[in-house]
């Protein structure tokens, strides 16, 4: 079975993700409502089951949270998947609505976040959206992987959030999925669980 338990504790969070790449139950808990939407969405379109717990230690912003939650999840894939070749690529486009957005993965080792969302107010349910490219970031710093998350057509600010989430979901589950080799012109492409 492909999982991983990460527990990353600094002075400003603690952050728990205990994950299976498989369909599944998640349940999400960081003290952010919309937040804990996204990523239980994220999970789900992922094709992963599991927990995902968060605690705010300082109370400073939701800044912290994001993040760390996004490094240990990261974290806690790379470690899943650490075992074995993946399809190493994912892409999908994921319509919500009037919004259209596009999400690209390679999980290569090569760390690079890149995201073009239009948003146009700043926070929803207590997540300040610029803190969705953060946590894009941090998750492909952690996952080792570069990501694209592009909003093709624009509306809703809910609808885009959340299609960013589903269409990084998908793209995630395809570029994860098992397969015979990594494809990769370098030969061997492996990814250090450490």
């Amino acid at each position: 079975m492909r999982s991983a338990r990460v527990l990353r504790e600094t002075r400003e969070t603690r952050i728990l993700v205990d994950i299976v790449l498989e369909p599944g139950e998640a349940r999400v808990s960081t003290g952010i409502g919309f937040f804990d939407h996204l990523v239980e969405t994220l999970l789900r379109y992922m094709g992963a089951r599991g927990v995902v717990e968060a605690v705010d230690k300082r109370g400073f912003d939701d800044h912290h949270v994001v993040e760390d939650t996004a490094l240990a999840l990261g974290e806690a894939l790379r470690r899943a998947i650490s075992s074995g070749a993946i399809k190493r690529f994912g892409y999908a486009i994921v319509p919500m609505d009037e919004v259209l957005v596009l999400a690209a993965v390679d999980v290569s080792g090569r760390p690079g976040g890149y995201v073009e969302l239009g948003f146009t107010r700043e926070e929803i349910g207590g997540l300040a959206l610029e803190n969705v490219a953060h946590f894009v970031a941090s998750l492909a710093s952690s996952l080792r992987a570069t990501i694209h998350v592009r909003e093709l057509v624009g509306g809703n600010n809910h609808h885009l959030a959340e299609a960013a989430f589903k269409a990084l979901g998908f793209a995630l589950r395809e570029a994860l999925a098992e397969a015979g080799e990594t494809i990769s012109t370098k030969g061997e492409v492996r990814l250090d669980a450490s």
